[in-house]
């Protein structure tokens, strides 16, 4: 700038002092015209900005808009004067530089010195402030609103509308509390208030947003405009259904969004599913199946086929849930029944005992002595669907044999399966029974040889039949033997027959005068005996001797065997043994004596009360085998056998001894106390 102006400077000089001689020459005269001393600035404008131009106090001020870059602006402007100059203030002894409108570039942070130069040398100084207009930008561009209770959130505005009144709509989640809320902003205003309060973007005060807020955002240049701040509460969108089962059978709900599937399976054995009742809760504002209203517990629906609910949320959205019910196959899996059957050796069976109340249950079977382990068949009856021993389809009473030899230590398992899969283990072992021991038969000694023998008295019934031996009382005298065929009377059936034996009294003479030839041969008095009455005299003896063994407790052989149920009908086959109970001895059904082979098997069984068999309380020998010769029963009061019944054994009464029309007895009948009395009967003394 410097050179530029060491070069213009001579040639502006050089041109005045022509333009001067110019003149002179023209005017043809003296008179010189003197250099102009104007030297005023005109207009005055800064990149479109117009100054103002005080002429007295020489300045010039351009306001420019707010954010407005002064450090390079240029001016455009006209004059008076010779030139345009800017010096430097920064420098010491700067050089003006020369101003070109519309070119030149300054720097009006601070005030520019503009110097105009009139023609004669003169200058004038105008002063150059440049001002920043004040902001006036006011508004929120940005909005949010935040709770702090129930589940912290934040939910964004949606700002809308024209200066100068906007509108800003928020919806926050359903049940969000309005009345303290705190809204995060930005703005490019200078203030915002609410009701002259300041508000601090994301800082306290919070609003209670029950009703809408009107925010005044003012700009720095003192305009403002306002924003009205509406909240809305969402409508519930809660569409869940969180809990579901169908007549009490729990469902299980799969998924993590709708469509969703809900599972439920339904008891084995259910067989109707046409109408089902579902109970459910649900976060929804109703629930339908094809449009129908449902309602919890209510409701029966049809679910042969699945079923889709609709659950509709208050602000009218949904979700659907499809039912789908299945039956549960059978989870049955027991054995409920277990016997052994051999075929070697002495052919039989046995039942075995069921224990336990969950897998692995035991299963105990009993066999006799002796009995061949190795080849058993099993028959059983199970509610699984298969029973397997290993990897081997067990049929019952089929299946080829199994060895329980060693069953005792390592049971042989029976793998149960149900339908459904699951199992069940049932152990069996198969204990070998000691060598059964006979109970101590009583020594009848002279009783021995009555088939009838009474204290009080004998009464026969027209029509019976009395066998293998004799007939007697004591200390009753004959008198009291009623209803016996003489050997004179015809065999008619108005009277007993005694067949192989012979009756008794205390006062028949030796040989007895009255005793009843049988009709098929006579039994004399043995020579042992000196008269009837002392033969009687040792017979009740013997009988008192053998009633009260019998009534002894233990046997000398076995121990005795108290009953707990002094009913024997029905009951499994009693096995030999002593048998006592002080309550009433029943025989109301069939009773089974099983000898276990051994056909000389004694069995006693002794009451303190009576003995009373029922109309079908018919007694037998397991495999036939046995005698009732050596069945005892000892009665500590009455004894009543039931009519038309069959009786094994020999019975010993404290008390009377009656037996029903068409009763058949194999044994002997003893009464230490009282009579005996027979309607129409059969008694054979056991061979």
């Amino acid at each position: 700038m410097n050179r530029f102006e060491n070069i213009t400077k001579p040639l502006t000089w050089l041109m005045a002092l022509l333009l001067t001689a110019f003149v002179a020459g023209c005017g043809g005269g003296n008179d010189k015209a003197a250099p102009s001393s104007a030297k005023r600035m005109i207009t005055y404008s800064i990149d479109g900005g117009t100054g103002t131009i005080n002429e007295t106090l020489k300045t010039i001020s351009v306001t420019k808009p707010y954010g407005t870059d002064v450090t390079a602006m240029v001016a455009t402007f006209t004059y008076t004067g010779a030139k345009v100059t800017v010096s430097d203030a920064t420098q010491i002894n700067a050089t003006d530089e020369t101003q070109t409108s519309g070119i030149t570039a300054n720097d009006f942070t601070n005030p520019v010195a503009y110097k105009v130069t009139a023609v004669n040398g003169t200058w004038a100084t105008y002063t150059v402030l440049v001002t920043i207009a004040a902001n006036t930008a006011k508004a929120i561009t940005a909005y949010s609103l935040a709770w702090t209770t129930g589940t912290p959130g934040s939910a964004a505005g949606a700002i809308s509308g024209e200066a100068p009144t906007y509108a800003i709509a928020v919806t926050v989640p359903y049940l969000t509390d309005v009345t303290a809320l705190v809204a995060t902003f930005t703005t490019t205003g200078d203030s915002v208030t609410i009701g002259g309060v300041p508000q601090n973007s994301g800082l306290a005060p919070t609003n209670n947003f029950e009703t809408s807020k009107t925010y005044r955002v003012t700009a720095a240049d003192g305009s403002y405009v306002t924003y009205d701040v509406s909240v809305t509460v969402a409508l519930n969108n809660a569409k869940a259904i969180t809990d579901y089962s169908l007549d009490g059978m729990p469902g299980t709900i799969n998924g993590v969004a709708s469509p969703y599937t809900v599972a439920v399976t339904m008891p084995y054995g259910t067989t109707d599913l046409t109408a089902l009742v579902a109970t459910f809760t649900t976060t929804g504002d109703s629930v339908t199946i094809g449009g129908v209203t449902q309602t919890s517990g209510t409701t029966p629906n049809n679910f042969t086929t699945s079923k889709t609910y609709t659950v509709t949320a208050a602000n009218g959205t949904s979700a659907t849930y499809t039912v789908t019910v299945s039956v549960a196959l059978n989870p049955a899996k027991a054995i409920t029944a277990y016997s052994l059957a051999w075929s070697t050796g002495t052919p039989g069976s046995a039942d075995g005992t069921i224990s336990g109340v969950a897998s692995p249950y035991a299963i105990a079977v009993t066999a006799p002595s002796g009995t061949d382990l190795t080849t058993m068949v099993a028959t059983f009856t199970t509610t699984g669907d298969s029973v397997k021993i290993g990897s081997v389809t067990q049929i019952s009473g089929s299946t080829p044999t199994n060895d329980f030899t060693n069953s005792v230590a390592t049971p042989v398992a029976y793998l149960v399966t149900a339908e459904d899969g699951t199992t069940a283990t049932y152990n069996v072992s198969v204990t070998l029974a000691s060598a059964a021991v006979n109970p101590t038969a009583p020594t009848l000694g002279e009783s021995g040889r009555f088939v009838i023998l009474a204290s009080a008295g004998v009464t026969g019934g027209a029509g019976s039949t009395v066998s293998n031996g004799d007939i007697g009382v004591t200390p009753a005298a004959r008198t009291f033997i009623t209803g016996f065929t003489p050997a004179t009377s015809p065999a008619d059936g108005s009277f007993v027959q005694l067949t192989n034996g012979m009756s008794y009294a205390p006062e028949d003479a030796n040989p007895s005068p009255f005793a009843y030839p049988l009709k098929t041969g006579t039994l004399p008095i043995g020579s042992a005996w000196a008269t009837t009455a002392a033969m009687l005299t040792q017979a009740s003896t013997d009988l008192t001797t053998a009633y009260n063994f019998l009534a002894a407790d233990p046997n000398p052989s076995v121990a005795t065997t108290v009953l707990a149920d002094p009913e024997l009908g029905g009951k499994p086959a009693f096995t030999r043994g002593v048998y006592k109970t002080g309550a009433p001895l029943l025989v109301s059904t069939a009773l089974q004596l099983d000898a276990e082979g051994d056909a000389n098997a004694v069995w006693i069984f002794t009451t303190d009360s009576n003995l009373t068999t029922g109309a079908t309380g018919n007694m037998s020998f397991v495999n036939g085998i046995g005698s009732a010769k050596n069945v005892y029963w000892r009665v500590g009061g009455t004894a009543t056998i039931a009519a038309g019944t069959t009786f094994y054994g020999n019975v010993y009464a404290a008390a009377n001894v009656d037996v029903n029309t068409g009763a058949a007895i194999t044994g002997s009948l003893y009464s230490t106390t009282a009579s005996i009395t027979l309607i129409t009967n059969t008694v054979t003394k056991a061979p």
